[in-house]
């Protein structure tokens, strides 16, 4: 029952939005094109209509927010460039620690002492800070990896530091599906192993509409800058587990 109407939800919420585009098209006012500069430069009127070239600067934040989720492209056009969004840093620190506590909470079921001794709940508590170091060690090695294949690349877009930077935020934004994990976990079920795995997977077409968005780029070298992102990763981890760490 609760898949099902999860299932309605999503197909309202597509309709929803394809209905928002048809509209604008219809009023013939947006253009459909990446934003003029970063600086605001898509709030400017075409001289030719008058209209907004990002026809999401006249949407209700919902209606942005569904798009969003969705993963359209003007949508994260609108949001990368055209809003002033400066919770990157704090969002990052929130996605590892549900990351942290997803693996904690793990790690506490497999473990079979209940002694409610101070020192094994400090141990406990020690197990969680170390959880957040992996988890944010791995989130490095995603990144470098990353950022190392688009250096490889070559490309125009992303040359100078501020590139580098601004690519960063865009990754670290588009990484607010990790949010999902808590609910997953609080209300558990016999699909919550494929509801994480699944979450893994919009995170990651987040992640690759961002690159795609900032830099302008062809789907298979951002889905090669992807896998090199988490080949780091799972190297990483790999490297964790051969030194005995459970992670």
């Amino acid at each position: 029952m609760m898949h099902c109407a999860a299932s309605l939800l999503l197909i309202a919420l597509n309709r929803e939005a394809r209905r928002f585009e048809a509209d604008g098209g219809r009023e013939g006012g947006f253009l459909r094109q990446r934003p003029l500069a970063r600086d605001g430069g898509a709030r400017r009127l075409q001289k030719s209509c008058q209209k907004p070239v990002d026809k999401y600067i006249e949407y209700d934040p919902v209606i942005i927010l569904i798009n969003a989720i969705l993963c359209k492209t003007q949508a994260y056009r609108h949001i990368l460039f055209n809003t002033q969004i400066n919770i990157h840093g704090k969002l990052c620190i929130f996605c590892l620690l549900c990351e942290a506590y997803l693996r904690w909470l793990q790690l506490q079921d497999s473990s079979q002492n209940t002694d409610p001794d101070d020192l094994i709940r400090y141990a406990k508590e020690w197990d969680f800070y170390r959880m957040f170091g992996i988890a944010s060690l791995e989130q490095t090695a995603f990144l470098i990896g990353i950022f190392t294949a688009l250096w490889l690349a070559r490309l125009e877009s992303l040359k100078t530091k501020s590139d580098f930077i601004f690519l960063l935020k865009a990754l670290l934004l588009s990484s607010y599906g990790k949010l999902l994990l808590i609910p997953a976990v609080i209300w558990e079920h016999d699909y919550t192993p494929l509801c994480l795995k699944l979450i893994k997977v919009f995170v990651l077409t987040s992640n690759s509409q961002a690159i795609r968005v900032t830099l302008n780029l062809s789907q298979k070298l951002t889905l090669l800058a992807i896998l090199s992102g988490l080949i780091l990763e799972n190297g990483t981890v790999y490297l964790f587990q051969r030194m005995g760490w459970n992670v």
